[in-house]
């Protein structure tokens, strides 16, 4: 079984359908993994809670199809994918999770939100089955159903078009998931998350043909993976609520290289253990600020630490770096001062979009495929910068982050090497 879950656009439900199918399937014996299309964060640990397994993000912009096929894992797989099915970056698409169907030879199985459409469900489906040949799309799910009634009335509508219907979930407000400006509240953060995993596995079963989705997906291996280069001999990685974003790719491939990784919290305080690579992932450092300002030990060991380690830090590390964090309520809190660097969510502004970013210097040199999406402002950057950067369409873009001695970071989250 193996199948991509998309949609027609965000917000029809494609990730409470993909969590309920993994916990139902899981509830059934099924040793089921997920994976997640594109640079996201916070999914993919809901898809670990749903049913035990790892999940992968699999990027059909910033990875090769070699590397894709590399990670993908093996054995019964549910994609799920972003944004709407053919959504990706400009100019032309690439990195939507068509592409991903197309490149692991996989079959899709379509969300449709049709909670205030009636027959008209059947042409927006006919022409996602019909735009483009190389993507098959194996059926639909209908999701936000407001009733019997309303059920009988979409699949008369498909069944004129012959496509296969594997289901309804019915509308039901306890299905809604709690977000905040990044996404979902995270994982970790939830909770009575297995209840609500629980709910959407009783709603898959209970309108899910599952014995049918069981027969979807070609059993084709995929191939073997060949990581990268891991920048250090030991590392120390920052791992709590407030850096949680970290690609498991990334921290497999270097592992994978040999090198030791240690695991640490900034907010319960701990020293950053002795190692070679210091690395502050991103997270939601901005609640956390007033917490963090407060955790001597750690930003002590941080400072000193920097003497004998290369420092890096993405996006919320790269904020912990700085001299100051305001947060959304005008408060100021006083950072590591590692980096010239003020940066504030009191006044927010969103940077979306892959980047391509090259360093000559620091322990991530070379050339990266790597992505950007935050809402806090630069209030001033000074210092030689990191990056040279550029957008998904090739537009030289301004210099991403700073350097200062064995100290660097960026709001570039770096996905894969160029």
């Amino acid at each position: 079984m193996r199948f991509l879950i998309a949609a027609p656009a965000s917000g029809c439900g494609k990730t409470t359908v993909t969590l309920g199918l993994l916990r139902a399937f899981a509830q059934d014996g099924m040793a089921v993994s997920g994976a997640k299309s594109g640079p996201d964060y916070i999914d993919p640990r809901f898809h670990e809670a749903a049913c035990g397994q790892p999940c992968l993000n699999l990027d059909a912009w910033a990875m090769t199809p070699a590397r894709i096929r590399g990670l993908a894992p093996q054995g019964d797989l549910i994609i799920e994918g972003a944004m709407g099915l053919f959504d990706g970056a400009p100019p032309n698409g690439k990195g939507a999770c068509a592409d991903l169907a197309r490149i692991l030879n996989i079959p899709v199985v379509l969300v449709v939100d049709a909670g205030r459409m009636a027959q008209s469900v059947a042409p927006i489906v006919q022409g996602f089955m019909q735009f483009d040949p190389t993507v098959p799309i194996a059926g639909v799910i209908l999701n936000n159903v407001g009733s019997d009634r309303h059920d009988v009335m979409l699949r008369a509508a498909l069944a004129k078009i012959d496509v296969k219907v594997f289901g309804t979930i019915k509308r039901d407000a306890a299905l809604r998931m709690p977000s905040r400006h990044l996404g979902l509240v995270q994982a970790q953060e939830c909770t009575g998350l297995d209840a609500f995993l629980d709910l959407a596995a009783d709603a898959v079963h209970a309108g899910i043909e599952m014995d049918a989705l069981r027969a979807v997906g070609a059993q084709t291996p995929f191939a073997a993976n060949r990581p990268i280069p891991c920048p250090a001999t030991r590392i120390a990685v920052a791992q709590d609520a407030a850096f949680a974003f970290t690609y498991p790719h990334l921290l497999a491939d270097w592992h994978a290289s040999g090198a030791s990784i240690e695991t640490f919290s900034p907010l319960n305080n701990d020293p950053v253990p002795m190692a070679d690579l210091v690395y502050l992932p991103g997270g939601y450092p901005e609640l956390y600020a007033g917490q963090l300002a407060g955790k001597t030990l750690f930003m002590q060991s941080l400072i000193n630490a920097s003497q004998s380690a290369d420092i890096y830090g993405e996006c919320g590390g790269y904020m912990t770096l700085g001299n100051s964090l305001t947060d959304a309520e005008g408060i100021q809190h006083k950072m590591a001062g590692l980096l010239d660097l003020g940066t504030s969510f009191a006044q927010r502004k969103l940077h979306l979009g892959y980047r391509k970013v090259a360093a000559n210097a620091g322990p991530f040199t070379g050339g990266w495929n790597a992505h950007e999406f935050h809402y806090a402002t630069t209030m001033y950057a000074k210092g030689e910068p990191l990056f040279a950067a550029s957008d998904a369409i090739g537009t030289n873009l301004p210099d991403m982050g700073l350097r200062n001695g064995r100290v660097s970071g960026s709001f570039a989250h770096i996905i894969d090497a160029a």
